[in-house]
């Protein structure tokens, strides 16, 4: 049988002849997730209070009491003291409360002209500014690390693939590279959801403003925000700004989820590609031999989780009529989540990158069972007056041979070359090794080592900037 709580403490609780059912306290409270906002909460009480003080609608005394209380409240929350309470509900009453304890009246009088819907959707926008900084700090070390990693490894010759079949030769350099570049568009697009974030809604009170006359050009000023939400329906309701992070974080973590894939690809013994630091796998409890790669497997783990988060945002919003609802209550833990993973993995990979060690023999033998330079030879015939669909039928009979004989394109004879057709010549050979192959790709944003340190310069640049 559930137990009912008693309602005094609540701030609306005068309309209402029962207490709230023990049960129910429990599955709308979101204080157990929601402390997270403290110091924001405070932030943006304190900037409301003084815009209230500067606007005469509270006194300076009650100024004065205000921040006094507020310091003693972050105090309490920075040592672990704070008592929290769950029948309080959530972080905003919770402060609220404690604050009438040290202040009495001036504690009552700081919500003036706001509600706990427009100072919600200010506290979690200003909690994602300061997540996205953290992040976007945390994807610089990681874009840095595989730079840093590149520049060793700018002549290191390696297999590119498609269809994970061997195609042409490419450097070890030159493929990670491209991972700077998807986190660089990553980064760019946490720059432009940041500004549609740092929009203030304080102002808005429950959903069609106030009567006080607030000036919310204020707090947008103290707070750091760089606009005021133009609409009090959509501020308050608004969550496009967390649906976006989100999709922006899912993006992230696709991208460093197709990174551990090939990690766990390169490090399998089929591989032998690299090695990872033993601090980032784990062993076996039957298997002595095992050394798995824990860190980027669960990675790609996490990259499921961050991506159902997404959809539940995108879910939890799509129905809702303007303007708040109680719905939105349940976009703080995929949010806050998101924020976490997507964090914690782009600091872990930063220090991972940076210990891989790399097998150049394996990866140089991969690149020649593949037959990798099968199209420098049809281009060199493209060079002696062949069309293109004659050179490449040409090279498809000289690839069959190789595999008939086990052996490499750059080992067959320039007679047996000539065989196949009149137009090879002995410059033929610069053309059929890996590193002839890689460094005959010199325009912009090829793979040879002297396009791939030009681009290294360019995102040291970037990165420091």
């Amino acid at each position: 049988m559930s137990s009912s709580l008693d309602r005094k403490q609540q701030a609306w609780s005068a309309l209402f002849s029962e207490p709230v059912d023990a049960l129910v306290q429990r599955y709308t409270a979101s204080v157990g997730f929601d402390q997270r906002l403290a110091r924001f909460d405070i932030q943006a009480s304190l900037a409301h209070a003084r815009m209230l003080a500067a606007q005469h609608i509270i006194g300076a005394q009650d100024l004065a009491d205000i921040e006094r209380g507020m310091a003693e409240i972050d105090a309490d929350i920075a040592a672990g003291r704070f008592d929290w309470k769950l029948e309080l509900e959530d972080v905003h009453l919770n402060i609220e409360a404690r604050l009438t304890q040290l202040v009495g009246d001036a504690g009552k009088r700081l919500h003036t002209g706001r509600s706990r819907n427009d100072q919600v959707a200010t506290d979690i926008r200003l909690w994602l500014r300061d997540a996205i900084d953290r992040i976007q700090t945390a994807l610089k070390r990681l874009r840095t690390s595989l730079v840093d990693v590149a520049e060793t490894h700018a002549d290191t010759l390696m297999p590119g693939f498609t269809h994970l079949q061997v195609a042409q030769p490419v450097t070890f350099g030159h493929h990670l590279l491209a991972y700077v570049e998807m986190f660089g568009r990553d980064a760019e697009r946490l720059v432009d959801c940041r500004r549609r974030v740092n929009r203030l809604p304080l102002g808005a009170a429950a959903l069609a403003g106030t009567s006080y006359p607030l000036d919310r050009a204020m707090v947008a000023g103290e707070l750091g925000f760089e606009g005021i939400a133009q609409n009090s329906l959509d501020a308050v309701s608004d969550r496009d700004f967390a649906i976006e992070f989100c999709a922006a974080a899912a993006l992230v973590m696709v991208h460093v989820s197709r990174l551990s894939e090939e990690l766990v690809l390169w490090m399998s013994p089929a591989f032998g590609f690299i090695d990872l630091p033993d601090r980032y796998c784990t062993g076996s409890s039957i298997m002595p031999q095992k050394k798995n790669p824990d860190v980027p497997e669960l990675a790609r783990g996490k990259t499921g989780r961050v991506v159902g988060h997404l959809t539940a945002l995108l879910v939890l919003m799509k129905g809702q009529p303007l303007a708040y609802n109680k719905d939105n209550q349940e976009d703080k833990e995929p949010l806050f989540d998101t924020a976490d993973t997507l964090h914690d993995t782009l600091t872990v990979f930063a220090d991972m990158v940076h210990g891989i060690r790399v097998n150049a023999a394996a990866m140089q033998g991969a690149a020649l069972k593949g037959y990798a330079t099968a199209t420098d030879l049809a281009d060199y015939l493209v060079k002696k007056g062949l069309a293109f669909r004659d050179a490449h039928e040409v090279v498809a009979h000289a690839v069959r041979a190789c595999i008939q004989a086990g052996r490499d394109l750059g080992a067959m004879s320039l007679a047996e070359l000539q065989a196949l057709h009149p137009a090879v010549q002995a410059d033929v050979a610069e053309v059929l090794t890996l590193q002839g192959s890689v460094q005959s790709r010199d325009i912009t944003g090829a793979t040879s080592p002297r396009q791939v340190r030009a681009q290294i310069a360019r995102l040291r640049a970037e990165l420091t900037a």
